[in-house]
């Protein structure tokens, strides 16, 4: 079943500017992300300018602009990510997939985000997919999570 916008909308009648970004957040927990229509609207439902709405939306880092992979990356590059090495399996990731922070490739299979910290300094570097987290990566251990995200991909489409 397809999501429905006005169906989302009605779930906060108030029309309030504190409603923002729960409802951007709801909003792309169904749609996958924020298309430029889908912010026109919610800026015609709350009153609120389309540049307002980019501006908060930009602001934080959970919100996406654009549809994300299968499985979406998210490479930490807090300090401690940085100091581990993060910058270098940032570096296979896009020579791999093809693509850079943001993008998703060709496939619709990876796409990737570089985020400030997730938090986790003691377990660095590492990467997130789709709310699994891979730590303590070395090429080695990145080269072996991605080959099994495409076996595991070719599975689906071989069954």
């Amino acid at each position: 079943m397809q999501p429905n916008i006005e169906s989302i909308l009605e779930k906060f009648p108030n029309k309030q500017r504190e409603d923002l970004i729960p409802l951007l957040q709801k909003i792309q927990d169904e749609f996958g992300f924020l298309s430029e229509e889908i912010i026109t609207r919610v800026g015609a439902y709350l009153s609120i300018s389309v540049n307002k709405i980019y501006g908060v939306a930009t602001f934080y880092d959970n919100f996406r602009f654009g549809p994300v992979g299968r499985y979406h990356i998210r490479l930490c590059h807090g300090t401690a990510c940085h100091v581990a090495g993060s910058s270098t399996l940032l570096q296979e990731l896009e020579k791999q997939l093809k693509i850079k922070s943001g993008e998703t490739d060709k496939e619709g299979l990876f796409s990737l985000e570089v985020v400030s910290c997730v938090g986790a300094c003691g377990l660095a570097p590492l990467i997130e997919i789709n709310g699994e987290y891979f730590t303590g990566l070395t090429l080695a251990k990145l080269n072996e999570v991605l080959d099994s995200k495409r076996a595991k991909d070719q599975t689906v489409y071989e069954s």
